[in-house]
Parts: C-alpha cells; sequence; structure tokens
C-alpha cells in the first residue's frame, strides 16, 4: 500500500538508498570542464555524483554551466621550453652554430639526442 502525501525522507534514508543504488558523491569538487571541438562548458560549484553500472562509470553533474571560447593555450600546441645549456650542448656536440642548434632542439621537441643525430646526419 502506497501511504498518500509526501513522506520526507531523512538524510540517513537518502545516503542508505544511494548506497543501495551504488552512487556515490564526489567530494571537494571546484569545477567540471566539458571541452567541445571549439569551446568548453564550465560547470563551477558543481555536485558530481558517480553510479557503477554494467561495468561503466555514469557521472551526473549539477550546477551552473557557462560555455566560453577554448584557451588559446589548449588550442595550439605549446613549443617546449628550450634551455640555453641545451642550445650549446648541442651546438659543441654537432659542430654547428647556435642558431642551427637552437632550430634543430625546436625541430626535435627539445630532444638533445634527437638534434644532434639531425645535425650530424645534416653535415655527411
Amino acid at each position: 500500500m502506497i501511504p498518500r502525501g509526501r513522506r520526507k525522507m531523512s538524510k540517513k534514508q537518502m545516503q542508505k538508498m544511494m548506497k543501495q543504488m551504488g552512487l556515490k558523491e564526489i567530494p571537494d569538487v571546484t569545477e567540471v570542464i566539458i571541452r567541445l571541438v571549439d569551446k568548453e562548458i564550465v560547470i563551477s560549484d558543481a555536485q558530481v555524483t558517480r553510479m557503477s553500472a554494467s561495468g561503466q562509470e555514469v557521472y551526473q553533474i549539477v550546477g551552473e554551466g557557462e560555455e566560453r571560447a577554448l584557451s588559446e593555450e589548449i588550442e595550439t600546441e605549446k613549443e617546449p621550453e628550450i634551455l640555453e645549456e641545451d642550445v650549446h650542448l648541442v651546438a659543441q656536440q654537432a659542430g654547428v652554430s647556435i642558431e642551427a642548434a637552437r632550430n634543430a632542439l625546436i625541430e626535435a621537441e627539445g630532444d638533445l639526442a634527437k638534434a644532434i643525430l639531425s645535425l650530424k646526419t645534416l653535415k655527411r
């Protein structure tokens, strides 16, 4: 028999029901970012609940969403940081100018051995 009217559920009952359903709240979430091809959706002060079902994780997110353009840092690949000491090492090992060593390091994405090898094979 279903009782008439609404029955309020205590916090303890709610937690028990959530546990039975496999729901767990993820604490201390500050924001959730959903990245699309051309923009992102940022949900601040989000409440996130996770449920495991049939070997899959299901996330429920509650909060205010805001759309924004992708930041430039995400859109473009970041150039590797090239240290001056690495440039000098490559120049010395390969017997080339500082500028050639720097360019080789940029092309090799900061990999010293790859930069030296490419410069030595070019000299032959």
